[in-house]
């Protein structure tokens, strides 16, 4: 009996995930496409309401109606619920009943920050300051000296209520936090990496002219008051009935000689956001009804009523099944999810926290992520076998790249997403998004490849028997 040569054994036998650009050459001028109006997603959803209240947009152009509990709705009919302004979910009935399960993608809007303590104003040595209390999994030191923007909405005690954005168009200001020259940084190079920046020095500078009467203390705060007062109408009192978000002022950009990345601020999770929004409308009769979750406070633990550890989501499939007479428990169990969260890429740069072979990789396409966690897989869910497998064979039929990705090696650090909120309700749920360097910093990269190869992802989910 003729050997095979092992050449032709190792291609038999192994395995390695493709380059999308040596596979797919030709997808390099639809990812650019694709991404084209993607970035400009980013950069008007700087927040959670902002990103919330565009998707509502683009689903209200696509069709979607408001959702009404309780009313029957028939195949390829396409609805939107909002929950409180900073999480929605939207949905496109299928051909086969609630009971048989749903077809759920669940991703998070919210992004790491800095926001404003409920009492921020204050002045020093006659420079005016806002106190900030940053949100999410920062790392401090890279929020200093990089323009910032102000975001958010203040009610006023008559009820008015002023949405705000200074830093974003050309001719506003921006604000900053300060650091130190390296001429006097002796002993603040001495401090560890982590409190370059401690969160009680992450102050924003907001003004330095002073109110002009001599009489005043304070002058230069009493002057920025002035300032937003006469633009919209607030005083110092208002800021208690606030959310005031500071992001990056600048806009998402093209990254490289060849343009193949996108660097921008809140790529995590609003890449996810975009596509997983971009393939529930384009779907027009699928099988499953399909339902997609733009959720809040994923970087804070997923606390809170517009998290995902809260029940609407769940009350949202309750009335599902309540409409069609069948239990929430069938519907539920019979129902599969993807955690559309974004994982960290290999860097070569920082090699010694991964471990290569099961590490995702930028051109690779969307990676599947089995299980997050940390020590020992710690608060994750650990997708099964069954549910893997239709996953990777939803793919493979429809010629997505994908990859198997983890967050770091071995006890180096870890992390969590929704996913185990989705499982924590009895539903089949694996985590699956984009690779993305400098995750958590105010300028993340992601390829154009991936995120199209996730839309693919996504639309083929969708569309699945």
């Amino acid at each position: 009996m003729e050997q095979t040569s092992g050449k032709d054994r190792m291609k038999e036998l192994t395995w390695s995930f493709p380059n999308i650009g040596k596979k797919y050459p030709e997808h390099r001028e639809e990812a650019e496409n694709f991404c084209r109006e993607y970035k400009i997603f980013l950069d008007n959803g700087k927040t959670e309401r902002e990103c919330a209240e565009i998707s509502v947009r683009m689903l209200q152009e696509a069709g979607y109606v408001p959702y009404e509990a309780g009313k029957k709705y028939a195949p390829g009919d396409k609805v939107y619920y909002v929950n409180r302004g900073k999480a929605l979910i939207a949905a496109t009935f299928g051909q086969k009943k609630t009971g048989d399960g749903l077809r759920i993608n669940v991703a998070h809007i919210d992004s790491p920050r800095l926001d404003l303590k409920p009492f921020p104003l204050y002045e020093k040595n006659e420079i005016a300051y806002f106190k900030t209390h940053y949100y999410g999994g920062i790392r401090k030191y890279q929020w200093g000296t990089i323009p910032l923007a102000f975001h958010g909405v203040i009610y006023m005690e008559n009820g008015d209520k002023a949405v705000i954005s200074i830093g974003e168009k050309e001719d506003d200001p921006v604000f900053c936090v300060t650091d130190l020259l390296p001429h006097l940084s002796a002993e603040q190079n001495e401090r560890k990496l982590r409190d370059g920046l401690k969160g009680e020095e992450l102050n924003i500078v907001i003004g330095s002219y002073p109110y002009l009467d001599d009489d005043v203390k304070d002058a230069v705060k009493l002057k920025v008051l002035d300032i937003l007062n006469q633009m919209y109408g607030i005083t110092e009192k208002d800021f208690l009935r606030a959310e005031i978000e500071m992001v990056p002022a600048f806009k998402a950009k093209d990254v490289g000689f060849d343009r193949s990345m996108i660097g921008a601020y809140g790529q995590d999770d609003r890449v996810c956001a975009y596509t997983a929004l971009q393939a529930e409308i384009q779907v027009k009769n699928p099988v499953y009804t399909t339902v997609t979750v733009l959720t809040d406070k994923e970087e804070i633990g997923s606390d809170g009523n517009t998290g995902l550890n809260s029940d609407y989501l769940g009350h949202f499939i309750e009335y599902l099944a309540q409409t069609e007479g069948c239990d929430v428990k069938q519907v539920v169990a019979n129902s599969i999810c993807l955690s559309s969260d974004v994982n960290a890429a290999f860097d070569p740069t920082f090699s010694g926290v991964y471990e290569g072979n099961n590490s995702c990789y930028l051109n690779k396409g969307c990676v599947l992520t089995k299980y997050t966690g940390a020590r020992g897989k710690s608060a994750s869910n650990d997708a099964s076998a069954e549910l893997m497998a239709k996953i990777i064979g939803i793919m493979d039929k429809n010629g997505v790249c994908w990859q198997i990705g983890e967050l770091g090696a071995v006890d180096a650090g870890g992390g969590g997403t929704v996913a185990k909120y989705i499982a924590g309700l009895n539903i089949e749920v694996v985590d699956l998004g984009v690779p993305i360097l400098s995750m958590h910093s105010p300028f993340e990269l992601a390829s154009k490849l991936d995120i199209y190869h996730t839309f693919l992802a996504f639309q083929a989910f969708y569309e699945a028997e």
